[in-house]
């Protein structure tokens, strides 16, 4: 089965800089895009960047600025996505997912990370 290790969450002041991790194990050949979501106490949850598991293309919404970068992470199944001029709405957790196809909606996703909570507070 599908297994993942998210990490690299915490406590970062406004204007600084942060990237998540996630690397996945198991039987992914049919999943093409792994995405990243956040979801902020009270708010909906929402998509913030795709890549193609081969590390050639990405997709973001216009919400993250041009803030977000998402990449493959080496040779391993994984992939980072750094976040610059962290703003205090960006507080929420943040989770990776595997889907088969392209999506903005978490529902197209198969399979999620636990989670990592980034918190931007001064």
């Amino acid at each position: 089965q599908v297994r993942f290790v998210e990490s690299g969450g915490g406590l970062v002041q406004p204007g600084g800089s942060l990237t998540v991790s996630c690397k996945v194990s198991g039987r992914t050949s049919n999943y093409r895009v792994m995405g990243w979501f956040r979801q902020a106490p009270g708010k909906e949850r929402e998509f913030v960047a795709g890549i193609n598991l081969n590390g050639f293309s990405t997709l973001y919404p216009d919400s993250v600025r041009g803030r977000f970068t998402a990449s493959r992470e080496g040779s391993m199944n994984a992939a980072d996505l750094k976040i610059e001029s962290l703003l205090p709405e960006d507080t929420g957790v943040y989770y990776c997912a595997l889907g088969r196809l392209w999506s903005r909606d978490g529902n197209d996703y198969d399979y999620w990370g636990q989670g990592t909570q980034v918190t931007v507070s001064s």
